[in-house]
């Protein structure tokens, strides 16, 4: 609990055990050795994704393990040039994926009137976000490293091409899974206090200007010590949210999306 959220924050003491504490103990590896992951892992893994909710057991996800290197190379040419997509022995790219009922709804011959409706897209965007997080708590019980891959949908459009995506198909982000290079370890980064993010009843910002403040400290002093890109908390939100660029282009998001098959009415 220190760790996650830095002495001043630690919350209220609870019930513990081991999953709660791999869950705390999660962090991002941008560093991975290119050693294989062993027999069966990769199955393994998917059956935790599949394990995972999903609404009304639609299952509105597909994932996809990309070993080609020239695609992942491509790929990584996408995400801002992340080398580890080139390097991690398991690439995933979770998908939001529709074209399953519509496959099935030209075997029934019944024309499925919700599919070109946001909230589908929506549901299986959140399908592949929840079976994705049960992947990456599976892995890292096992001794994995993981880092999620957002900037693909930096072009959504040129991965459905490298993939062979058909309509009703989109790459919601990408998932670097492996053994993590010694140097690539970092300690767990600090989240915001629960007092900023939790509230009974009623929304209540209560002291977050203050909590703010104190966290962007704490995580400063973490970015120092870990030898990551200076700045506050409130510094990269900044940096990411008060311009356009920002966005890396995604702000074209809703075209991109329509193109490959979501009418999003």
């Amino acid at each position: 609990m220190a760790q996650r959220y830095g002495e001043n924050f630690i919350p209220a003491a609870g019930p513990w055990n081991d999953v709660i504490a791999c869950l705390l103990d999660h962090r991002s590896t941008r560093g991975f050795l290119t050693d294989p992951v062993p027999e069966g892992t990769l199955e393994t893994l998917i059956a935790a994704a599949q394990s995972a909710a999903t609404s009304s057991n639609l299952q509105t996800w597909s994932v996809m393990v990309v070993r080609d290197p020239v695609v992942k190379a491509e790929i990584a040419q996408i995400a801002n040039k992340q080398q580890h997509i080139v390097e991690c022995p398991i690439f995933l790219v979770w998908l939001a994926d529709v074209s399953r009922l519509g496959r099935i709804s030209d075997d029934v011959k019944i024309e499925f009137e919700a599919l070109p409706w946001f909230e589908t897209f929506l549901v299986a965007a959140i399908d592949a976000a929840l079976a994705a997080q049960n992947a990456s708590v599976a892995a890292e019980s096992l001794g994995l490293a993981n880092v999620y891959i957002g900037a693909l949908r930096n072009n959504p459009q040129r991965v459905a091409e490298l993939l062979k995506l058909p309509q009703g198909v989109v790459g919601v982000f990408g998932h670097c899974i492996g053994y993590a290079k010694p140097e690539a370890k970092t300690e767990v980064k600090p989240r915001l206090p629960q007092s900023v993010i939790l509230s009974h009843d009623t929304y209540n910002v209560g002291n977050e200007t203050k909590n703010r403040e104190e966290y962007d400290a704490v995580l400063l002093e973490f970015s120092k010590r870990n030898e990551m890109a200076a700045g506050t908390w409130t510094e990269r939100l900044m940096g990411r949210a008060a311009k356009l660029a920002g966005l890396s282009g995604r702000h074209q998001m809703v075209g991109w999306l329509r193109s490959l098959g979501f009418p999003l009415k």
